[in-house]
């Protein structure tokens, strides 16, 4: 019943296509409904929204369908959840990216890394130790082992959980995407030498506002010197067969980003109030 590819992100970037995401508030009516959106994936916002890991798990329960998994024959996920983290790179931080998996997800995105020392630490996060000497050795898992819920959640077993819960694409098999926010000048310049020595990163997003903020052109965007350390960003990534992704994505812009490269390409999510306009505009409003 298990297709071989559960995460539907990395399903299409293997496809070689872009992947279309969106950040989501962490409640249930919003998992639910974006559960029927036309996206590869979801981002739990965890950074600058509440890091609550009870209401995280309550989300990845409502974005479950019994219809859609018995129609496709798969318990792959139709949208694959991932989350976003509160702690920057810097604070070294470990045990958010553990509960956060623990309870499902299919990624973490880790905000502020800026260093080698600061990645490498992002990925061992999200791994489970291994022997020394086994292959994908680096970097050596410091993941807490709790997979009961997290194995309940995407439909397997513990065994089976076990042999796919490993960073991608490090591990060609592994399931999970591990990302991390370039968003300051230090980030970039240390890029090429993160992206040369730690293995297991599947996505570099970039940090538009506080990269704009650092360089002294609050969301600026198209502001030369942001334009130029965006284009930066890519080239490295580019140099370095890694995705990256931009968290501005919408209709005025979503063909040059594709063109220029960008992989990984998150939209406001909208309700569209078309009735309520052109209620008003027969009313006389």
């Amino acid at each position: 019943m298990t297709q071989t590819r559960l995460n539907g992100i990395i399903r299409a970037l293997e496809a070689g296509k872009p992947a279309f995401t969106c950040f989501s508030k962490v409640d249930k009516l919003t998992a639910q409904e974006l559960t029927d959106a036309p996206y590869d994936g979801i981002v739990f916002e965890m950074e600058h929204n509440p890091y609550d890991v009870a209401a995280l798990g309550d989300a990845l329960q409502y974005m479950l369908s019994r219809k859609k998994i018995a129609e496709s024959g798969s318990v792959a996920p139709s949208v694959t959840p991932i989350a976003r983290i509160p702690a920057n790179g810097g604070e070294m931080n470990q045990f958010q990216a553990k509960q956060v998996l623990d309870r499902g997800v299919y990624g973490v995105i880790t905000p502020h890394v800026s260093t080698v020392e600061q990645a490498y630490n992002m990925v061992a996060s999200a791994r489970y130790a291994k022997p020394t000497g086994a292959a994908l050795y680096e970097p050596k898992g410091i993941r807490g082992d709790g997979p009961a819920t997290a194995a309940r959640y995407w439909g397997l077993s513990q065994p089976e959980y076990y042999a796919k819960a490993d960073v991608w694409p490090l591990a060609p098999h592994g399931e999970l995407l591990v990302g991390m926010m370039c968003e300051s000048p230090e980030a970039i310049e240390n890029l090429d030498d993160i992206l040369a020595n730690v293995p297991g990163i599947g996505l570099v997003l970039i940090g538009e506002g506080d990269l704009s903020q650092a360089l002294g052109y609050p969301r600026q965007y198209d502001h030369p010197e942001v334009v130029s350390a965006m284009n930066k960003i890519v080239e490295v990534c580019k140099k370095h067969n890694v995705v990256v992704g931009n968290p501005h994505t919408n209709a005025k812009n979503v063909a040059r980003l594709i063109g220029e490269g960008y992989r990984f390409l998150m939209s406001a999510p909208t309700r569209s109030y078309g009735v309520v306009g052109q209620g008003r505009e027969l009313a006389g409003y």
